[in-house]
């Protein structure tokens, strides 16, 4: 079966695209999310048309109550959306048509669907990225009274997971607070590329007519206008940029997310999750899973795999525009909405963590977590400290033999290793003593972590 030519491009054509052909090459089913940012970007440009006298402005008002009427279809899911018509833009230039016959014709008067794709393309993203950037911040906030709350918590803190110092799990949970505290940074510098207008740069060379593209800018809110034609319509660097920060953010998620997977399970203990956030086993009446960080650790993928899509996309395109540029969307529209439910789902479920401070107190007196502590005693008492380190080592190799840790060792048996080893080593390698002596800026002593939550207010506000 053969399908009927598109009368809003098909007048050089002899035959109907093929049917298969049509559905094969149309994005409405997809695009259409951009429907409201086309309406915005076509009321923007027949204003300054009408400016520069391309449009009466009867022809202007006509557009603007079409425009309008076509808004309120889509918003109250009566608009009708046809594959015959392809994508977005000519669902709705073609009704537009409808409603206002010879005037809506004109719409599309200096400007190609090219550079119309590509603004509505930056419209959708900078919305976005705002409430994507609202999700992240509350996440911030979430952190931080969390690490305010657990800040004089002691744990044992891991290196290739084992057992290495004791920290603050305040200090712990600032390290993600870092993490994505630098992810903020990120949306608000790749936002400064999303908000630049290619508008006016039609299919790839301008147009001949005297727009003014400083008013569409300006219209539209657009911070600054695209300086090349051709770079402008082909351009996806911005999408791209912006995936990229969503997988940064998905890591950290990630790797968060691991980390309450192994505290909540009853080896470690270290914490609880709410049942509000967990599920139950169809067959394990014991069972209490993290379903919402493992099923966000899951989702990780998809917005890697988004990037490697995007990044593959462009990377062997000629300029100007091609067709491939339609599989620009879906990658981009999906890594949008996961990266928005992943953190908002973690800005909920972080304040409810509780933590089980006797179980992370007790795992942090095991595995010689401050062994360390006990060289550093001994370098303050003369010792260089590659003989600190020998010393302490044979300590744990003696408490390992005996089933004891550094501080069940008697006073005796500490100077058996060292005579500079006096009563006041015990003060040392105490977990509190441990801790608080890490007061330095970045430390993890209780003193630095109050410093460093009140810093982290002062930037999120």
């Amino acid at each position: 079966m053969k399908s009927e030519k598109n009368h809003l491009w098909g007048g050089r054509f002899n035959e109907p695209t093929d049917e298969f052909v049509k559905i094969f090459g149309a994005s409405i089913a997809f695009d259409k999310i951009l429907a409201l940012y086309d309406i915005q970007g076509s009321i923007a440009h027949a204003t300054m048309l009408s400016e520069i006298d391309v449009l009466s402005s009867s022809e202007l008002n006509e557009i603007l109550k079409g425009l309008t009427k076509i808004k309120d279809e889509i918003v109250n899911d009566q608009f009708n959306w046809s594959i015959d018509l392809e994508d977005v833009h000519m669902n709705i230039e073609s009704r537009l048509i409808e409603i206002c016959g010879e005037s809506g014709k004109k719409i599309h008067t200096g400007r190609s669907r090219n550079d119309q794709v590509a603004t509505d393309i930056r419209l959708y993203l900078r919305d976005q990225v705002l409430l994507i950037n609202n999700e992240l911040e509350r996440l911030l906030t979430a952190l931080l009274d969390l690490a305010d709350q657990e800040k004089e918590t002691i744990m044992p803190g891991f290196t290739h997971l084992q057992a290495a110092q004791p920290i603050s799990f305040g200090h712990h949970l600032l390290a993600y607070f870092e993490m994505f505290k630098r992810d903020r940074e990120r949306l608000y510098d790749g936002f400064k590329r999303i908000n630049t207008m290619p508008l006016g740069s039609a299919a790839l060379a301008g147009t001949s007519y005297p727009i003014n593209r400083d008013r569409t800018a300006e219209l539209l809110g657009f911070e600054r206008i695209s300086l090349n034609s051709i770079d402008a319509v082909s351009d996806r660097d911005f999408a791209i940029e912006f995936v990229s920060s969503a997988s940064l953010i998905m890591m950290h998620l990630s790797r968060f997310s691991e980390e309450i997977i192994l505290w909540s399970s009853s080896q470690f203990d270290f914490i609880s999750l709410p049942d509000s956030f967990s599920t139950g086993s169809s067959i394990m009446p014991q069972k209490k899973n993290p379903d919402v960080p493992e099923l966000v650790r899951g989702k990780t993928g998809r917005v890697t795999g988004n990037l490697i899509s995007l990044l593959t996309l462009m990377k062997s395109q000629p300029l100007a525009y091609n067709k491939d540029n339609q599989e620009d969307k879906e990658p981009l529209f999906d890594s949008v909405d996961t990266i928005f439910n992943c953190l908002h789902v973690f800005a909920d479920m972080v304040p409810m963590i509780k933590s089980n401070k006797d179980n992370m107190y007790q795992s942090a007196l095991k595995g010689f977590t401050t062994a360390t502590d006990l060289a550093d005693y001994l370098v303050k008492k003369g010792l260089a400290f590659r003989d600190a380190h020998d010393i302490v080592g044979k300590a744990v190799s003696y408490g390992i033999k005996e089933n004891k840790d550094l501080n069940e060792f008697s006073l005796d048996e500490l100077k058996s290793f060292n005579k500079l080893i006096e009563k006041d080593v015990f003060d040392v390698i105490s977990l509190e003593g441990s801790i608080n002596a890490r007061d330095h800026l970045g430390g993890t002593s209780i003193k630095q972590v109050s410093k460093a939550i009140k810093a982290g207010r002062k930037l999120i506000k």
